[in-house]
């Protein structure tokens, strides 16, 4: 049986396509499901939640991000041990190898139109024992059905900033 750190990453990127592209940063807290319905019993039938996967994670959308760089706007995110881990949806675009150097000063602009650009969906969950998982959506071309990739490596700096949510935050030293 797959872990729930992949099943729950599978399942946030099917919810956040069901919407379609071009959509912000979402960011999605994992709470333990039978805790979940332990504290909160009314969601079981409203939800339609159902704790039969031991360890079983639940995502909890979380407030949209700060206007800032995403990188900027994680910094500033630690939650609390009752998340158990994190999942967040950001689209990007990516070039053929090379043709960074060539975008110019606005790169932005220069990447956003350039012909042989493609827009990319991560889905990158990660928990508080370091395991990571990735699900990556390629958007298809003319008309063409979306790529879709996965695996536990493929966006590890984002991991890594997710990661860094999830630490204690440290005691002041003493004086």
């Amino acid at each position: 049986m797959p872990a729930p750190l992949f099943l729950v990453v599978g399942e946030v990127e099917e919810h956040v396509a069901e919407a379609g592209w071009d959509q912000p940063p979402q960011l999605f807290a994992l709470v333990d499901t039978d805790e979940l319905l332990r504290a909160e019993p009314q969601l079981a039938s409203t939800m339609g939640l159902v704790a039969a996967v031991p360890g079983g994670l639940t995502p909890i959308a979380q407030e949209p991000l700060a206007d800032a760089p995403l990188d900027e706007a994680l910094a500033a995110i630690v939650f609390g041990t009752e998340v158990l881990g994190v999942v967040l949806a950001h689209e990007v675009l990516v070039l053929p190898p090379g043709v960074e150097a060539l975008l110019g000063d606005d790169a932005v602009a220069s990447a956003a139109s350039h012909p042989e650009r493609r827009e990319v969906r991560m889905v990158v969950g990660v928990a508080r024992d370091g395991s990571r998982e990735c699900v990556l959506r390629l958007r298809g071309a003319d008309g063409q059905p979306d790529d879709r990739l996965s695996g536990p490596d493929l966006a590890p700096a984002l991991a890594e900033a997710l990661l860094a949510t999830l630490d204690e935050p440290s005691a002041p030293a003493p004086s």
